[in-house]
């Protein structure tokens, strides 16, 4: 059974900086199309944040670009969200994800509806 294990996150203060793991058990991380972060919290909509493609090829949300780094260690079979400038509207529940639709680009609208996904970890940043 294909599964995302995610770690780190926590808390922090307006400026500061986080970074998220994420391992893919059970898969081999190249296997799986697009990878990448979304976040949602409990009634709210999901918004996608990053991704990176099998060739490398990133995306990320216009509210992050410049702040947020995703990228991805195939010996560790994981990939990371280094964010960096964090404001209290990143307050979140963020989840690692991936896709292997054929229909769709990888990128931050295809994330929100991934066939994989972690538990999720929260984030919180004070002013």
């Amino acid at each position: 059974q294909v599964r995302l294990v995610e770690s780190g996150g926590g808390s922090a203060q307006a400026g500061g900086a986080l970074r998220l793991s994420c391992e893919a058990v059970s898969i081999y991380i190249l296997n799986i199309k697009c990878m990448g972060w979304f976040r949602q919290a409990p009634g709210k909509e999901r918004e996608g944040v990053a991704t990176i493609d099998r060739r490398g090829a990133l995306s990320y949300a216009d509210s992050v670009k410049g702040r947020f780094t995703i990228s991805r260690d195939n010996a560790n079979n994981s990939i990371y969200l280094d964010m960096t400038g964090l404001q209290p509207e990143d307050t979140n529940v963020y989840f690692c994800a991936g896709h292997n639709s054929l229909s769709v680009a990888c990128g931050v609208k295809s994330i929100r509806t991934p066939n994989y996904r972690g538990q999720g970890t929260q984030v919180t940043v004070s002013s």
